[in-house]
């Protein structure tokens, strides 16, 4: 009896010292990734919202404007990683803003889409056209992903970098 209520006390100790130290150390070091910024542009209040919501839950910081005039002025402040807007908007359409965005910085990925046009066939500087409606939030997400992946470029392994000439080999005094 004795020796099952000593062993009953170590054992309580034990497990209160190891909950001490699962306390007590360090959170791993974790890196976190540069949230990417996509202005998206739309007339259409509710599209916008909805597109905003469902970018900013997937991880992206978004800057939502309804007309082309205050989303050339938003991408001028610059920090804009990738361009999403409707076609057909009153004053300046989603074609000339990207024209405009793509003068000023070609490297930035634009997607056009329209709920109108099915089929855009004039001469297009944006980087993809999607028909609202004709494909999946699943869809646009990776499309999103993949042009910001080929922006960025491939990922480089650092520690495998080797400079040419260098180790001694090639070169030798005659």
């Amino acid at each position: 009896m004795r020796f099952a209520l000593l062993f009953a006390l170590h054992t309580r100790y034990r497990e209160r010292d190891s909950d001490r130290a699962a306390s007590v150390r360090p959170l791993p070091a974790t890196i976190m990734k540069p949230k990417r910024t996509i202005l998206c542009v739309d007339d259409n209040e509710q599209s916008l919202s909805i597109r905003k919501v469902m970018l900013e839950t997937r991880g992206y910081r978004v800057i939502a404007c309804q007309s082309a005039e205050e989303a050339l002025e938003q991408f001028k402040r610059g920090g804009v990683d990738l361009v999403l807007s409707d076609l057909i908007m009153p004053g300046v359409d989603g074609h000339k803003l990207i024209d405009e965005i793509k003068s000023m910085s070609p490297s930035t990925p634009a997607i056009l889409f329209s709920g109108k046009i099915k089929i855009y066939e004039r001469d297009l500087r944006a980087d993809l056209f999607l028909p609202k409606g004709m494909y999946a939030p699943v869809e646009l997400l990776e499309k999103i992903r993949l042009m910001l992946v080929r922006k960025r470029g491939p990922k480089r392994i650092l520690s495998a970098a080797v400079t040419p000439g260098a180790g001694g080999m090639g070169a030798t005094a005659s």
